[in-house]
């Protein structure tokens, strides 16, 4: 009996000894928990529930180059509230008014509120929406409500604040302005200028808030404060004016739809800085509607047709392989190289080189460069190389084309390369591209990047600005410029361009046609589709803008040539633009040779009478006489010398203003 009291005994020690061991490793493990391991678990669980969550910064404002707001950012807020943070008396005295408050705000039944507050409460829910996507005024009105007043600790009021971007002028241009957008995978999409400038200067630093999970992925935020303050990004004032960037883009919308065109695009720029002051882009939707589809002037490549005629007159004529009155033969309208025809609308026989490029005779370029490079093609590919018409222009704008000038070698170069080249085929250039060497001839050689921003700034503070880039210093010899020059006019007044001729202003450029899908010629002769252009600048005299007009596929029962498509756009924006602001004057009464002669200078002086905002020529012109007619148009004159003028400070054609200075140079 003793025995079993013992083994009795024995069990009841070993169990009491394991219970007092697993308790000591109890205590042990508790300890090592809270004093031990404590930061790391403590530092999971706030892993787990509280984040330091980013507020994205407001981005820069985007600003034409006259002042006017292109792109904001405007600040939105979500108004939601803890219903778990009242206390119980604060609640039943604050639900009343605060429902009250809410449907005068709302419109909606005060026992609306009521009712689903209460339902939440009763749920515990602490992230009830109470308002959504509201402006900064709301939010002020919001807050300042019963219960929402008292703050995050005791009234509940939880405050969500985003940004959305805006753009005041809608959708006329706002794919040039651009975006940049996010999306669920976390790719970056950027367009436009807002896309381009956006992480360098628009996008600013974000800021932080710390957020408490409280399930069903809810973040809300602990306080009213945030950790970090967002940075504001800087504001970026572009080379766009509003006003030509709306004609620009109303101008090529009524010719796509007079055509019922597929898409075109509209390019303006400045002649002697570069500067973009419009560009549009229209593409037809499925419901037969324009709008910005795709940046067709920044990123479409394709074969320029005729407008590329003055790169190929101009090699020629540099490399004075021919002059403008070289006879050449454009035979009867079709003509045989390396088994392939080429072909003009009708037979031109034999002509100048200047009559066949203002005909824009395909037979006759192709003549004109065969002849002089098929030995030699490589030379001719050079010239165009040393104008870097093979390279993109490394504009800020993500997407652009890149050009394609095939040589000697390359696999689509055939014998017939040089021929289909010199009329603007078998290549590939965008409409900015071509516009670029445009702007060129126009600034008498000087070859300019083109440019889309003026300078960034922080409110009053510059943080850059930016001045013209140089391309290409001189493209060709003044000689040579000249007489392209004088090409691109004479298209305009008796060439293929004669429709667009005006006796009011000036304008100078070359008409495009080209053949597009022809992959297949059955089936394009079936369905004939084109592209037509005009590029070109005005005024004459002293060019002040140059434009391409690129109008894909027009349908063809209405017409397809350049000079009846795009040429009507070009002669539009000139002609708006010139109207809004004159700047060049055509009477050729102001033009006087000797105003000594008192008759003369009365018909002068009574004609300049009707334009008393714009400079004519005074030079020639005895000094009194010069001055007479400068003060008349308000001037004040300076003079240096004595005799006749041989220099004006003002040019010819410039807007005066009254008690403006002109400096007179006398002989």
């Amino acid at each position: 009996m003793a025995a079993n009291e013992t083994n009795i005994l024995n069990r009841l020690y070993f169990v009491a000894g394991c219970m007092f061991i697993f308790g000591i490793a109890v205590v042990v493990k508790l300890l090592t928990i809270q004093y031990v391991n404590g930061d790391k678990y403590r530092k999971l669980a706030e892993e787990r529930t509280i984040e330091d969550r980013p507020i994205p910064a407001n981005r820069g404002n985007v600003y034409s180059v006259n002042g006017n707001l292109l792109a904001t950012s405007i600040p939105k807020y979500d108004i939601r509230i803890d219903t778990k943070t009242p206390k119980d008396k604060l609640w039943q005295e604050q639900l009343g008014p605060l429902c009250d408050s809410l449907s005068k705000y709302s419109g909606k039944s005060v026992s609306y509120y009521k009712e689903n507050l209460r339902k939440a409460r009763a749920k515990q829910n602490r992230y009830y929406l109470l308002a959504r996507d509201i402006g900064y005024s709301e939010y002020l009105r919001l807050r300042d409500f019963p219960l929402l007043k008292l703050g995050a600790y005791k009234g509940g009021l939880i405050v969500e604040q985003t940004t959305k971007r805006e753009h005041p002028m809608g959708g006329i241009s706002m794919r040039t302005i651009g975006y940049e957008r996010t999306d669920e995978q976390g790719n970056i999409t950027r367009a436009g200028l807002d896309g381009a400038f956006g992480e360098k200067y628009l996008k600013g630093k974000d800021g932080h808030r710390m957020k408490q999970k409280i399930g069903k992925g809810q973040w809300k935020p602990i306080s009213d404060n945030n950790e970090v303050e967002p940075q504001d990004g800087y504001d970026v004032y572009t080379t766009i004016d509003v006003n030509i960037q709306d004609i620009a883009h109303h101008s090529l919308l009524e010719q796509l739809e007079k055509y019922d065109a597929e898409h075109g695009c509209v390019v303006v720029m400045e002649v002697k800085t570069g500067e973009i002051r419009a560009i549009s882009n229209l593409g037809k939707s499925k419901s037969g509607k324009y709008y910005e589809k795709r940046n067709y002037a920044v990123w479409e490549s394709h074969e320029p047709g005729s407008t590329f005629k003055l790169m190929a007159m101009m090699v020629a004529l540099e490399d004075k392989v021919i002059d403008t009155s070289t006879i050449i033969d454009a035979g009867n309208g079709s003509k045989r190289f390396y088994g392939r025809s080429i072909n003009d609308t009708r037979g031109y026989g034999k002509i100048s080189a200047g009559t066949a490029f203002e005909k824009s005779s395909n037979v006759g370029l192709a003549t004109i460069i065969d002849e002089h490079y098929s030995k030699q093609p490589k030379k001719f590919i050079n010239r165009l190389k040393s104008w870097k018409l093979h390279e993109n222009l490394n504009l800020p704008i993500v997407g652009e084309g890149d050009p394609v000038i095939p040589q000697p070698g390359d696999k689509i170069w055939s014998k017939n390369a040089l021929p289909s080249i010199a009329y603007g085929y078998n290549l590939q250039l965008t409409p900015l591209q071509t516009l670029t060497f445009y702007n060129a001839v126009a600034n008498n050689g000087e070859m300019l990047k083109p440019r889309f921003l003026r300078q960034v700034k922080e409110l009053d503070r510059e943080i850059e600005t930016f001045d013209k880039e140089i391309r290409v210093k001189k493209i060709a010899s003044d000689e040579t410029i000249k007489k392209a020059q004088k090409l691109l006019e004479n298209v305009v007044e008796r060439g293929t361009g004669k429709g667009m001729y005006s006796k009011y202003f000036s304008m100078a450029g070359k008409t495009g046609t080209a053949r597009t899908d022809y992959a297949n010629n059955e089936k394009w002769l079936k369905d004939r589709k084109y592209i037509s252009s005009f590029a070109g600048y005005f005024p004459v005299e002293n060019p002040k803008y140059s434009c391409i007009v690129v109008i894909h596929k027009p349908s063809t029962k209405v017409g397809y040539y350049g000079a009846d498509v795009t040429g009507p756009v070009f002669k539009r924006i000139a002609q708006k633009i010139f109207t809004d602001t004159p700047i060049i004057d055509e009477v050729e009464s102001l033009e006087v040779k000797n105003a000594s002669i008192e008759n003369e200078f009365q018909q002068y002086y009574d004609t300049a009478n009707t334009y008393l905002t714009i400079m004519p020529s005074v030079i020639g012109l005895p000094i009194m006489d010069a001055m007479a007619l400068c003060e008349n148009l308000g001037l004040k004159v300076k003079m240096n010398g004595n005799g006749t003028v041989k220099k004006q400070s003002i040019p010819k054609g410039q807007k005066v203003k009254k008690n403006q200075t002109i400096v007179l140079e006398l002989s």
